[in-house]
């Protein structure tokens, strides 16, 4: 079985309202849709840019534009539901920084199949960033989606540098990680990118990370964009050398590549090497812990 993944370098913009807001996501996805994409990736706090229509005192204070973002909330499901359902596609519809009472919120990735069925993942580390904002907590569940290509995983951009999260997505049955991400440095591109990259390699999965670029100087949050959409997968015979399906260009919008699934099962039979069947050799007691000794 062979799956085309369309992973997002999504340009931020300054839509005038919610309506334009959606029209610009409705158009990048209908360019992914037409290049034959049946899983689509936009990126982390994607939802965001839909508060540039917010007044200048609103848009420039993230606390207050989140709590002016909500009432788009319904709109932004419905949006993804029908992008998914109009296209016949999975769509990972970026984050959304959800209320979830007393003006706290998760930010959630929302996870949508071709018949319009809605799941998410909420980010489960935070940046120092999100924590200064001191609105925004962690998730509770990891989560595994079984979908027509077997299972799948979102770990929302920070969370892709933690191992233990995509190992267990992994004995869960995940063969592919699905990452929306946003980053405003190039060490923080930087880290996304190994961290998609050493998560492939450890569990021997593909891995596709969608990016925000561009600059919003309207947003504290979307102020600086950075990254490189980019799809990863094994290290291995049967695979690129580099371990890189595919990583977009500067002027990209998308970084398309299709994954081959069955390859994939096959190959964690015929590796030359086994990293995901050997995570447990990390494990046995005299090697847990590292043992201190003086020279």
């Amino acid at each position: 079985m062979k799956l085309k993944i369309a992973a997002a370098q999504y340009g931020i913009g300054a839509p005038s309202d919610f309506a334009a807001f959606a029209g610009r996501v409705g158009a990048r996805v209908a360019t992914a849709a037409r290049a034959g994409a049946q899983l689509v990736v936009l990126p982390e706090y994607l939802a965001l840019e839909a508060a540039a229509g917010q007044g200048d005192q609103v848009r420039a204070d993230f606390v207050r534009s989140l709590a002016a973002l909500q009432a788009h909330h319904e709109g932004y499901v419905a949006l993804a539901r029908e992008l998914a359902t109009r296209h016949a596609l999975y769509l990972v519809a970026g984050t959304f920084l959800l209320d979830i009472g007393g003006g706290r919120y998760r930010n959630r990735a929302y996870f949508v199949s071709p018949d319009g069925k809605l799941a998410f993942q909420d980010k489960l580390t935070l940046t120092g960033f999100e924590g200064s904002a001191g609105v925004i907590e962690p998730g509770d569940a990891l989560k595994v989606f079984d979908t027509a290509f077997g299972r799948i995983s979102i770990d929302v951009c920070y969370d892709v540098e933690f191992p233990f999260y995509a190992r267990a997505q992994v004995e869960a049955g995940a063969r592919v990680i699905l990452v929306p991400s946003c980053t405003d440095t190039e060490a923080g591109a930087t880290r996304v990118r190994v961290g998609c990259q050493a998560r492939a390699l450890e569990n021997q999965v593909y891995v596709a990370c969608a990016v925000t670029t561009g600059e919003a100087p309207w947003s504290p949050a979307l102020d600086v964009n950075t990254g490189r959409a980019g799809i990863y997968t094994p290290i291995d015979r049967g695979f690129p050398s580099d371990g890189v399906a595919v990583r977009a260009q500067a002027a990209d919008d998308w970084a398309f590549a299709e994954l081959d699934l069955a390859t994939l099962d096959a190959f964690k039979r015929e590796a030359q090497v086994a990293n995901a069947n050997d995570w447990l050799a990390q494990l046995r007691p005299p090697v847990e812990r590292a043992r201190v000794e003086t020279l």
